[in-house]
């Protein structure tokens, strides 16, 4: 098991405490995906694969909205997590573990939408590596189908890379919750550890998640869409969308 595997399995029961309200930042986070896929034609008979999809903060509130949705991820733990809250949430969506470099080992068809949301692509720690996964998902498109991906401002982390991510703190029914990350560069890449503090006012509960990234910079990731079949390759930012990370749609 890599460590993005362990990252994922192990964060993944605790993933929703990132979130002032899980559940209503699925529904918050459908409508803005939503508005995207109509700004590209797509109504709610579209075929989406959510590639990355976690414990299905996406894919839950898009199958919500009546689009017929298959979900994959890495990891095992994230995708127990994400069905189990399908469950919950009362959606019937499709998953399949698989890995985004390898779609064709464990699906034949193409979609109209792929998403890969929350900086997933990132993980991809050299060139080759995101050039298989651009490759395999590309691969996966139906023609006149998009991919839709959000990464962080790599290109402004760059010019400073902090050291740190500024902390989010929620107010809990026992106290507080703070939760912030270090990042640790080493030239492009770094290694992030994802902290999350319970603080009922007693005895603080920590918790504490380690993975790597690599900082994908918009041009590069604008090249090897253009590369692999894509004819279109648009950025959109938060102040455009009011998601928290640029997007990038590109068409096939």
């Amino acid at each position: 098991m890599n460590i993005i595997q362990t990252f994922y399995d192990h964060l993944a029961p605790q993933y929703d405490k990132l979130f002032l309200d899980w559940q209503a930042a699925t529904a918050e986070q459908a409508a803005i995906l939503q508005t995207l896929f109509q700004g590209c034609g797509f109504d709610t008979s579209a075929r989406i694969l959510d590639c990355a999809c976690g414990i299905g903060t996406q894919s839950i509130g898009l199958a919500a909205l009546g689009y017929c949705v298959t979900a994959s991820d890495f990891s095992a733990g994230a995708l127990a997590e994400a069905k189990a809250r399908a469950a919950q949430n009362g959606v019937d969506i499709r998953f399949a573990q698989a890995d985004f470099c390898a779609l064709s080992d464990v699906f034949a068809e193409r979609f109209d939408i792929v998403l890969a949301m929350d900086n997933a692509l990132p993980h991809m720690l050299t060139r080759d590596a995101l050039t298989a996964a651009v490759r395999s998902i590309t691969d996966h498109l139906a023609p006149g189908g998009v991919f839709v991906a959000s990464i962080r401002d790599y290109d402004a982390l760059l010019a400073e890379k902090p050291p740190y991510s500024p902390p989010y703190i929620h107010k809990t029914e026992a106290g507080q919750r703070v939760s912030f990350q270090t990042w640790d560069w080493e030239v492009d890449c770094y290694r992030l550890t994802q902290y999350i503090i319970d603080d009922d006012g007693e005895t603080p509960q920590v918790s504490r998640f380690a993975c790597e990234y690599r900082a994908t910079r918009r041009q590069e990731l604008t090249e090897l869409l253009t590369a692999y079949g894509c004819s279109t390759v648009k950025w959109k930012f938060p102040e455009e969308t009011g998601f928290y990370q640029p997007i990038v749609i590109a068409r096939k």
